[in-house]
């Protein structure tokens, strides 16, 4: 939850931590800004992380642009409250925000998760998007496989916590390499995913469990768009990213050798080179 709030900056926004702090959809989201630039770059972290998984992005890029990253309700330090937890929450809770900040349009890059919340969002709002940037996640919805193993993981964080899930979804996340070299990173990771409140990490899985398909709508999509994947990813595979860059017109696809789920922290200078290379065609 967000705390400790101190300096007023406008009625609806306040400084909190090095951090800031706004009223947007009924909560206090918890998100950074940094640089200049027309069209701002928001960054939509994965599950179960925060806004912090987008620090190499935020160094490289804020020199040249302005740079947002936020807490996905729940997450790091934004609030939720009693609404049913959903993808298409999330993505009122995006749009909201973006309200909040007077933001019209915006480049958007999701990781994951915050892929899904993309897809959602542009399918409800696609005039607010300048380009967009799919990283690591798929259009697809849970197969009914997927979904019993998702309510499988709910009943066994229920019954004793989430160390063990914790553990178990920073292995799949990561590449071999990757789960061997950087030790501090994920030790980093563990403990934010154990320091989440359970109910939060359970609600996210029942909403993911329950999202709907968005492949029906990539055909409509109308502006430019890159596609990320780690040639390693196990969680989506290259296969997903494949499938958006085939159905949507105006794509192109990038895969990130010797990097996983979080291509993004994996290789973050080519992650990095991928991403300034196409937000610079598309703002010229």
């Amino acid at each position: 939850m967000a705390r400790n709030f101190n300096i007023n900056i406008k009625e609806h926004k306040m400084e909190v931590m090095g951090t800031n702090i706004i009223k947007a959809n009924g909560i206090n989201v918890s998100y950074s800004d940094n640089g200049e630039g027309t069209y701002p770059i928001i960054f939509i972290h994965g599950f179960p992380f925060n806004k912090s998984a987008w620090k190499p992005q935020i160094d490289m890029l804020k020199k040249t642009n302005r740079v947002i990253t936020y807490d996905i309700r729940g997450f790091g330090d934004s609030e939720t409250n009693n609404e049913n937890t959903s993808i298409t929450l999330f993505a009122h809770d995006l749009l909201k925000f973006m309200d909040a900040l007077e933001i019209k349009k915006a480049i958007l890059c999701g990781l994951s998760m915050g892929g899904y919340i993309l897809l959602e969002a542009v399918s409800l709002y696609p005039h607010r998007f300048k380009g967009l940037i799919l990283c690591d996640t798929q259009c697809i919805a849970d197969t009914p496989e997927a979904k019993e193993k998702r309510l499988k993981t709910i009943k066994q964080i229920e019954k004793n916590g989430s160390e063990e899930f914790a553990k178990g979804f920073l292995e799949s996340a990561f590449c071999k390499e990757s789960y061997t070299s950087k030790k501090r990173l994920i030790e980093k990771l563990y403990k934010e995913i154990i320091a989440l409140p359970p109910t939060i990490i359970t609600n996210t899985l029942l909403a993911l469990a329950q999202r709907t398909e968005k492949c029906t709508i990539l055909k409509d999509i109308m502006l430019p768009v890159l596609i990320i994947c780690g040639k390693e990813d196990k969680i989506t595979p290259i296969d997903r990213s494949e499938f958006l860059f085939s159905n949507i017109e105006h794509s192109s696809l990038k895969i990130i050798s010797d990097a996983g789920h979080l291509s993004n922290l994996e290789q973050p200078e080519e992650f990095n080179k991928c991403v300034n290379t196409f937000i610079t065609a598309v703002l010229k």
